[in-house]
């Protein structure tokens, strides 16, 4: 049943959204030069492979290389050859008996989500129970009664790396995304436990029962705490809001509801692409440009007004800045921080064009 259920799924896994009409309000000069940079981001990537598949020897870098490839415009598949198999062969050769793929005990969940999105981009049945296995051990790692928390306390809901004892609304996220790839049933209490959590990463004080909560909208990286390297205290900053948004619309909430407004009126507001929103820096810079393109893909709308009173097609300012950062030779980089690996241009490259697919879809 598990087997067919996913078959049935896998041609469906993202959120559908009007962003199919991309076309029509994006500079057509701009989608051109968005398609090349993802061309140029590819072919770097490619050149990036080990012998044996992967990327950086990284289970995750080497699932956000696949997915980037088999998300492209150019529609890659495994019939493309080893470039597109072999980075499939390192992922399933990371298959461990609990479920989990990855290569080491440290960021296990982290490494698991992004491995699942890749495989089930694939579209290919043979992967199937290795999805099943995968979506099994991000269940079982979120925190709840089974670890002996209760619905009250802060971490209720939350999922960390795996390694990591402490979730955060980073993780969370893309574990969620993991789920959703893994066409996890939306009826299934992970959905709602991890609400609270999510909820409680929320400055929104009407929906989030913490007594640190502001009421701006954003979000934190955890409950009550942010990385010092924003020295923001508890200010809600662009990447973790971007989370939090698209967390929100993975579990099934309504466009509608306060929390989802909120979050959108705090990135519309807070808007820029020179900076992480809400902080003076570019620590997580190109974390932010990932989920961002991710959650207004998913949201939906293609203009809005800025907290200027400026009317943004985001799509077109996104794939500019985009392309204005690419390197000669293909690759992109932080070249302002090193915070989280955006000093390797591996994972920097595969994060941007994946940004940009979801710009062209």
């Amino acid at each position: 049943m598990i087997k067919k259920v996913l078959l049935a799924s896998l041609a469906g896994l993202m959120l559908s959204s009007p962003a199919t009409r991309a076309a029509d309000t994006m500079d057509p000069a701009l989608r051109e030069k968005a398609r090349r940079a993802v061309d140029g981001g590819l072919h770097y990537l490619r050149g990036q492979q080990q012998p044996d598949g992967s990327v950086l020897n990284s289970v995750g870098i080497t699932a956000l290389s696949l997915r980037a490839f088999l998300e492209s415009h150019r529609g890659y598949n495994e019939g493309d050859g080893a470039f597109i198999t072999k980075q499939v062969e390192y992922l399933l050769s990371k298959v461990n008996d609990d479920g989990s793929i990855c290569e080491s005990l440290q960021n296990r969940a982290y490494n698991t989500a992004v491995a699942l999105n890749a495989l089930a981009a694939t579209k290919n049945p043979k992967y199937a129970d290795v999805i099943a296995g995968g979506r099994k051990f991000l269940l079982g790692h979120q925190i709840d009664e089974a670890e002996g928390y209760k619905p009250d306390h802060r971490y209720y809901g939350g999922i960390g790396y795996g390694g990591d004892e402490r979730p955060d609304m980073s993780n969370t996220y893309l574990a969620l995304e993991g789920l959703k790839a893994a066409a996890t049933d939306p009826k299934d209490p992970v959905w709602q436990r991890a609400m609270v959590f999510v909820s409680r990463s929320q400055n929104r004080s009407e929906s989030n029962d913490q007594s640190w909560a502001g009421n701006d909208g954003g979000f934190v990286y955890m409950p009550g705490w942010n990385p010092p390297e924003f020295a923001n205290g508890t200010n809600s900053y662009g990447g973790m809001t971007a989370a939090g948004l698209i967390s929100l619309l993975f579990a099934g909430t309504d466009k509608n509801d306060p929390r989802v407004q909120a979050a959108y009126q705090w990135m519309t507001t807070n808007y820029t692409l020179d900076v992480n929103p809400g902080t003076d820096t570019k620590h997580g810079l190109f974390y932010f440009y990932n989920a961002y393109a991710k959650v207004m893909a998913a949201y939906g709308v293609d203009e809005f007004v800025d907290g200027k009173g400026q009317k943004r097609n985001w799509r077109n300012e996104f794939a500019a800045k985009l392309v204005s950062l690419q390197n000669p030779d293909g690759s992109w980089v932080n070249k302002e921080s090193n915070k989280w690996w955006e000093d390797k241009p591996q994972l920097v490259t595969a994060w941007s064009v994946i940004a940009l697919e979801q710009v062209l879809k």
